[in-house]
């Protein structure tokens, strides 16, 4: 199992911006944590049980934490389905352009 070092908690810093993310939208009172966890946990589960393995803590760790932020913003109508698709597609396009090693950047919206 992966595990952070004290002075770098996440591994990477997707992984923090995710982490940042769940407890912004907590605090502005899009959802409860209480429903956060409950829902996180089912969904570690789900993808502990669909690998017959532990997860490593890392990016599989996140990619889940990930699903979890869409299902509890679409469960909460925060977001339209149309809106995701589209920034989905944006995210897909810029990290396919993006060189090897560099930021990957969303453009600017028109």
């Amino acid at each position: 199992m992966v595990r952070p070092v004290a002075d770098k908690p996440f591994e990477m810093p997707w992984h923090a911006q995710a982490f940042a993310l769940a407890v912004a939208l907590n605090e502005a009172g899009l959802f409860r944590w209480e429903d956060w966890t409950r829902l996180f946990g089912e969904q570690l589960l789900a993808a502990r049980t669909a690998r017959a393995a532990a997860l490593d803590g890392a990016d599989d760790y996140y990619l889940v934490w990930l699903e979890t932020l869409v299902t509890i913003i679409q469960r909460h109508d925060a977001i339209t389905p149309e809106l995701l698709q589209a920034v989905e597609d944006q995210w897909r396009a810029a990290y396919l352009s993006t060189p090897h090693g560099q930021p990957v950047r969303l453009a600017p919206a028109d």
